[in-house]
């Protein structure tokens, strides 16, 4: 009985081991694959499929997953690496690789080590390129190393399933005695700058100053100009004040003869009169300065009549 009992458990064991060992099979032969991934199967050590996102099942002890694959675009940071340029300038350079996984099946199979191999293809390709530049151009044509580094590496890696979507030069290391002459070729420039710019600045200062000068000399020039119109102008009006002022005295002195004579008309003056007052006009005519007087033959007749009332005038005294 007792013997029966331990067979009888010995074998509930055995079959409980068998379930479990089985279950555990069938788990081992689901296999889900993550999104941006795929897994490479191979069946009795030949390629077979490449499984994409999902749920997927294998036949046990004859296919198995021989390589994961990462779908999305990585980056590989590679050492700095020693190159020299076209004028013999060793110098240490480190670059960034970004490379994406196009076909599972050429990563799987194309190449032993796929990251070994990308960097050694960048370490010779960036000396080809950095050997036919100087180190002026090496330093200031990164974009055209950036391109020529991702053209051929992309060539090079499409049979290994690999696509290479940019190549960035990191640093750029010139040895110590290149960084002390660039460092003072630096400080020159910025000198000769610093000259240029004071420089202009005087130069416009002074031209500044010259155009405030010709700006002062142009205000006095026209303040000079608008001084003398207005005393023109005050001259002008003067002379014409001065000229009305004439013309008033002559019309008022023909005037004043007018009336005289319109008195003279109006009193009836006999010749005696009339004689007397040509004499007067005479006398003021020649005022003394004179020094050959012409005396017309009326004028003597009235100098001789003149003479006579004289005389009488003194016998009656």
């Amino acid at each position: 009985m007792l013997l029966a009992s331990i067979n009888i458990a010995t074998g509930t064991i055995a079959a409980i081991v068998f379930i479990v060992f089985l279950l555990l099979l069938l788990a081992s032969c689901v296999k889900i694959v993550p999104q941006a991934h795929a897994y490479v199967v191979e069946r009795l050590g030949g390629y077979q499929d490449t499984w994409s996102v999902g749920v997927h099942f294998k036949i046990p002890f004859i296919d198995r997953v021989a390589k994961k694959v990462i779908l999305k675009e990585q980056v590989a940071d590679f050492a700095p690496q020693p190159v020299i340029t076209k004028d013999n300038v060793t110098m240490r350079i480190d670059t960034v690789v970004f490379f994406q996984i196009t076909d599972p099946k050429l990563f799987s199979y194309g190449v032993e080590n796929p990251i070994m191999a990308i960097e050694n293809l960048t370490s010779t390709t960036l000396r080809n390129i950095i050997g036919e530049l100087e180190l002026d151009q090496t330093l200031t044509s990164r974009e055209i190393i950036n391109a020529k580094m991702r053209s051929s590496l992309d060539i090079a890696t499409d049979p290994w399933g690999i696509k290479v979507t940019r190549v960035e030069l990191k640093n750029i290391i010139p040895p110590a005695a290149i960084q002390d002459a660039m460092e003072k070729q630096m400080k020159a420039e910025r000198e000769r700058r610093e000259s240029i710019l004071r420089a202009e600045g005087e130069k416009k200062s002074t031209i500044l100053v010259a155009e405030g000068h010709k700006a002062s000399a142009i205000l006095d020039a026209e303040a000079e100009k608008e001084a003398a119109i207005l005393r023109a102008e005050a001259k002008k009006e003067a002379t014409i004040r001065e000229a009305e002022g004439q013309a008033e005295a002559i019309k008022a002195v023909q005037m004043a003869t007018a009336e005289g004579i319109r008195f003279i008309k109006e009193a009836a003056p006999n010749d005696a009169v009339i004689q007397l007052k040509s004499l007067e006009a005479f006398a003021k005519a020649a005022d003394g300065k004179a020094t050959k007087i012409i005396i017309p033959s009326e004028i003597q007749g009235l100098a001789g009549l003149v003479k006579s009332v004289t005389e009488v005038g003194a016998t009656d005294k």
